[in-house]
């Protein structure tokens, strides 16, 4: 493995901007009981190899583009209990010549449980990234597209991605690299013709389109952002709450009209028994009449033979 140089047009934090990587706190023992904190700058290299509790700086960018892809891969993720996606957290590798990382993103398949992570120890957990993303930042970029390629294929990652960002004569353009491992060793990722390459765990493309990354399902529609989700589902749900809200008018409506049909039929068949029970009290009483006229034309003729 070769070793990490620092490029010399790349200096530490100037003297009129000493944080401008980021700081870090450090604890002295000041004896007798009593400490002192102290922020102290970061380093570039410390940017390579993150300690825990390090604040790393970065860009509107750069934070919404690991933000954005973050949220697809947990979106992609959702139906394994054994996936994880992490960002920004430290990564100490089995590896005794690697150092610690802190990669942008991490998908880590096969996690028996579940913690608050700040440094995903490797050996402790018996899995290692299936995925490592990293979006570039001016100050970073070289380790993105050098050393962490090394550094990752040495560490047995078998995708990893770099979303590079770089301005160009004034202007932001935007490409995806792709590296996995084939063998013992990196390969790149071939891209289809728009230029996406396919991340065969997550089942999505990564690319670039209108000068911006992002995910494709495999039927190559694009995936919207956390917001855009969001105003999607939210929209949905009130898509469906009035369609609810309709189909439960109508339930209502057909309940009232077979209530009214079941009053009205009832009504008919309480008529319709009464007129019976009438038409029966008539025929009754008829034929009683009968028989009393029958009895009275009996007893008159008797009396005339006497």
């Amino acid at each position: 493995m070769t070793q990490t140089v620092i490029n010399p047009l790349q200096p530490d934090a100037p003297a009129d901007d000493p944080f401008r990587y980021g700081w870090r706190i450090v604890r002295r023992d000041l004896g007798d009981g009593f400490f002192d904190e102290e922020l102290v700058p970061l380093r570039l290299i410390d940017l390579l190899h993150p300690e825990e509790g390090d604040q790393v700086l970065c860009n509107y960018d750069h934070q919404r583009r690991v933000r954005y892809l973050a949220d697809v891969f947990l979106a992609c993720t959702a139906d394994r209990p054994d996936a994880v996606v992490l960002s920004d957290v430290r990564i100490a590798w089995d590896v005794p010549e690697l150092k610690a990382h802190g990669p942008d993103i991490m998908v880590i398949f096969g996690v028996q449980t579940i913690r608050n992570w700040n440094t995903f120890n490797v050996a402790q957990e018996g899995v290692r990234p299936t995925l490592i993303v990293e979006v570039t930042s001016p100050e970073t970029r070289r380790f993105d597209l050098y050393e962490k390629v090394e550094h990752y294929d040495l560490a047995g990652v078998p995708f990893y991605v770099i979303v590079d960002a770089v301005e160009r004569r004034g202007q932001s353009l935007v490409r995806v690299i792709g590296y996995e491992r084939a063998g013992a060793a990196y390969r790149p990722m071939v891209p289809n013709e728009q230029g996406w390459l396919w991340l065969e765990p997550l089942r999505v493309w990564i690319g670039v389109q209108e000068n911006e990354v992002y995910c494709f399902d495999e039927q190559g529609r694009r995936i919207g952002d956390y917001a855009t989700l969001t105003t999607i589902v939210i929209e949905s749900e009130e898509r469906i709450a009035e369609a609810l809200a309709e189909a439960k008018a109508q339930a209502r409506a057909r309940m009232e009209a077979e209530a009214q049909a079941r009053q009205e039929a009832e009504a008919r068949a309480a008529a319709e028994e009464r007129a019976q029970r009438e038409a029966e009290a008539r025929a009754a009483a008829e034929a009683r009449l009968r028989a009393l006229e029958e009895e009275l034309r009996r007893l008159r003729g008797g009396n005339s033979l006497s």
